[in-house]
């Protein structure tokens, strides 16, 4: 009996410690299998990254960090080195365009929901990074010879950093990486203007930079914000679809937040009332760095009111369409008026001539945008052909200035008077320069870029604008063929003196300097392109009749 309970008890053990199913164990594990499932179809949050596509300005922003460090370890006789690491860096930025040609690449992107991407290498991009990229390349030849009382490792580093956030900003396609591309293509160049020690002019022209900068980056903040409160969304291409269909309630917001968004950009290009930092700026700043602003600078503002406009903004061309049409007709006036006014015996009122033409050329460059609010996206292809004849152009002017400034630091106009006679090859440049900014032959590109501009307001219904044009490049013709003449004619007849230790005058022969290798390759190379392109001026306004995203 005993035998039994034992051996009944030991099969009860058994049966209890037996596996088995336990209460919910079947529906635990179907719940997990379909979790599983579920994540399994989900798509992933982690975004991939096309490393080809933003090589350009990662190349750029790297090697700023590189001279940077570099800048510690060289001795004061090497620093030199850096500036020939800047232009190598620069120059395999440039090559790394080539492989993405085809312009179809795009990163970042937003992988669930709508098909959006924060990185775009487009047509309108490569083109954009190329002259960026290229007008930096030809700032750094104008400086190899400019950085020896300037602290190289620092002016070396500004120059890359900033050039890479203007390389980033014509591939953004949200708010958010458009300002960031701004500021920091921006900042940099503020210490750039003020880079030069104890000169009260450098100093004073980078705080009127860098104020009226950021009064105008608050207000394009606001906008932001406005236009974000309005859709919800940063992406442009989101935007876009969300503005046209506004809730009533919220269409005075998105027309404020439109209009203030503008304002930021507006500033970059130089287009009145917001000009009026120019020429402080330009006459302050180290020459190249003047030239950099005067391109460089207005190419950013130019992509980023493009961006703003036609991709995100399309639905209220009838806000940003007649403003921008208003400033175009403001800041070319206001630029050539000024311009005339400009006394050749003031000191430097070569570059502050240069400055206020800049201004001129910016209200010009603004027409095709104006004009795509009345027809169609393809018009801002001539801004992008006019910007690529004034880049090359406007940078050979400033490296023949940069010539002159080395025997005449005043850099007048009137120290331009016979300049054939002591540099013929530097006049004859400065005079196809000055001749394609004025649109006559043989500045063949300016004459057709300019018509190009012109048919665009044309096509667009903007007669009156139209009008406003030719009678500004009328103007301009002036100012433009005077400093032309003024280099074929017969030297000042007064010579140089230099006063001896008793306080007399004497006469000293005029100083002669052997132009240094990288100005005169900086003038050949823009020479070179502007003669190329006055053959060939299909090479740019192309650009003109395709669309470019």
């Amino acid at each position: 009996m005993t035998a039994e309970l034992s051996t009944a008890a030991g099969s009860l053990v058994a049966h209890a410690t037996a596996p088995g199913p336990t209460p919910g164990a079947g529906a635990g594990a179907g719940a997990g299998d379909a979790g599983r499932l579920a994540a399994a179809d989900a798509p992933s949050l982690v975004q991939s990254i096309d490393w080809l596509a933003i090589a350009p300005p990662a190349l750029t922003a790297l090697a700023a960090l590189i001279v940077l460090v570099a800048d510690l370890f060289l001795p004061a006789h090497r620093k030199r080195l850096l500036g020939h690491g800047a232009l190598t860096a620069l120059a395999a930025a440039l090559a790394l365009l080539i492989p993405l040609r085809a312009g179809d690449r795009a990163t970042f992107c937003v992988t669930t929901g709508a098909q959006a991407c924060s990185y775009t290498a487009d047509h309108f991009t490569l083109v954009i990074q190329a002259l960026v990229l290229g007008g930096a390349f030809l700032t750094v030849l104008l400086s190899l010879d400019d950085t020896r009382k300037l602290p190289a490792g620092e002016y070396w580093f500004l120059l890359l950093a900033s050039a890479s956030g203007a390389a980033l900003l014509p591939a953004s396609r949200d708010l958010a990486t458009l300002v960031v591309a701004l500021e920091v293509a921006s900042l940099p160049a503020f210490a750039l203007v003020g880079i030069v020690r104890g000169d009260r002019r450098s100093s004073e022209a980078a705080w009127k930079f860098f104020l009226s900068s950021v009064v105008a980056t608050a207000v394009m903040l606001l906008g932001v914000s406005f236009v974000y409160a309005t859709t919800g969304t940063l992406h442009l291409t989101e935007i876009a679809a969300r503005l046209d269909d506004v809730p009533p309630v919220l269409d005075t917001l998105a027309k404020t937040g439109v209009a203030l968004t503008l304002v930021g950009f507006a500033f970059k290009t130089a287009a009145a009332p917001f000009h009026f930092w120019v020429p402080d700026t330009y006459v302050g700043a180290p020459l190249p760095i003047a030239a950099y602003l005067s391109v460089v600078g207005k190419a950013i503002g130019f992509s980023g009111l493009i961006l703003v406009t036609v991709i995100a903004f399309p639905s209220y061309a009838d806000v940003w369409g007649p403003a921008l049409a208003v400033l175009a007709a403001l800041t070319m006036t206001i630029g050539n008026v000024a311009a005339l006014r400009q006394n050749a015996d003031r000191a430097r009122s070569a570059v502050r001539l240069l400055a206020w033409s800049s201004v001129a050329q910016a209200g010009y460059l603004l027409v095709p945008i104006a004009a795509a609010a009345y027809s169609s996206d393809d018009q801002i292809g001539s801004t992008v052909a006019y910007a690529l004849m004034y880049a090359v152009v406007n940078l050979g002017a400033f490296a023949v200035a940069a010539v002159v400034a080395r025997t005449h630091p005043g850099n007048r106009l009137s120290d331009y008077r016979g300049l054939y006679a002591t540099r013929p090859l530097a006049a004859l440049a400065l005079g196809f320069f000055l001749l394609c900014l004025a649109g006559l032959p043989p500045g063949i590109i300016g004459l057709f870029a300019k018509v190009t501009v012109f048919s665009a307001a044309v096509d667009a219904g903007l007669g009156w604008l139209a009008v406003v044009m030719a009678v500004n490049v009328v103007i301009a013709l002036y100012y433009y063929l005077q400093w032309t003449a003024i280099l074929f004619r017969t030297p000042g007849s007064a010579p140089e003196t230099t006063e001896d230790a008793a306080g007399s005058t004497a006469s000293a022969p005029p100083r002669r300097f052997r132009t240094p290798t990288p100005l005169t390759t900086a003038i050949a190379l823009t020479a070179t392109a502007g003669i190329l392109l006055s053959g060939a001026p299909q090479a740019a306004l192309r650009f003109a009749s395709v669309s470019l995203f």
